[in-house]
């Protein structure tokens, strides 16, 4: 399941990463009858233009070499011409991009290190961050472009913003259609109606998508009308 209609433009360094969630129950808690409904473990693949700090596309599903697949294809038909692209160690990105890009384009891997966290109770302290190494896979990007700090602020902004991506409380998706709808209905906002603090625009407005800042009554009148559309 993805949702998006933008495109970065030409030069562009696009940053991708992946956010975990849950529907109805943890992926080791689910019966094999809630699996078969959606239950479980489910992540969404993100890509954001870290220039003008446009969501470029997402996909809600699973994390293994086919969502990978599909992620990247998407991610190559919304950018034009030669992009700096980088993702964090997750290996299967290595043949996505690949079989996406060829070699037209510019992409470095960002590994981030952790250390064991010295907290006596784990299960609330994640592992400490103690460095990061980067690692040139295609091409030559930029040495100054290889992050992933943008996309990573998205992943908290989800987390902030959702209840349905907070950590420890009763909010979470019930039904993965509605999870799917729910992070549609972020990347939408998020592109088109809050303005940047570093823009001072919305991102869809420095990406000349848009030349207006979008209100919550433009932003659902389209929802409607596009429910519509799908119904007719």
């Amino acid at each position: 399941m993805h949702t998006s209609a933008t495109c970065a433009p030409s030069e562009s360094s696009v940053q991708c990463d992946e956010i975990w969630q849950f529907v109805g129950a943890k992926q080791k808690n689910a019966t094999p009858e809630k699996k078969a409904d959606g239950w479980g473990d489910v992540w969404a693949w993100t890509a954001i233009d870290a220039d003008i700090k446009l969501c470029i596309s997402y996909i809600v599903g699973g994390r293994d070499s086919g969502w990978a697949y599909d992620f990247m294809q998407d991610v190559a038909r919304r950018v034009r011409g030669r992009v700096q692209l980088t993702t964090d160690g997750h290996k299967l990105y290595l043949e996505a991009v690949e079989n996406a890009f060829g070699m037209d384009v510019d992409f470095a891997v960002l590994q981030k290190i952790y250390g064991v966290s010295d907290e006596p109770e784990k299960r609330y302290s994640p592992a400490k961050c103690i460095g990061c190494e980067s690692k040139v896979v295609i091409g030559d990007p930029d040495p100054q472009h290889i992050s992933t700090s943008c996309v990573e602020r998205q992943n908290l902004t989800m987390r902030m913003s959702m209840r349905r991506f907070a950590r420890l409380t009763n909010g979470f998706s019930k039904k993965v259609e509605n999870h799917a709808y729910a992070v549609a209905l972020h990347f939408m906002h998020y592109n088109f109606c809050p303005v940047h603090k570093t823009l001072r625009v919305p991102p869809a407005m420095e990406a000349g998508l848009s030349d207006h800042v979008w209100c919550l009554e433009e932003l659902t009148g389209r929802m409607d009308r596009a429910k519509n559309w799908w119904a007719a």
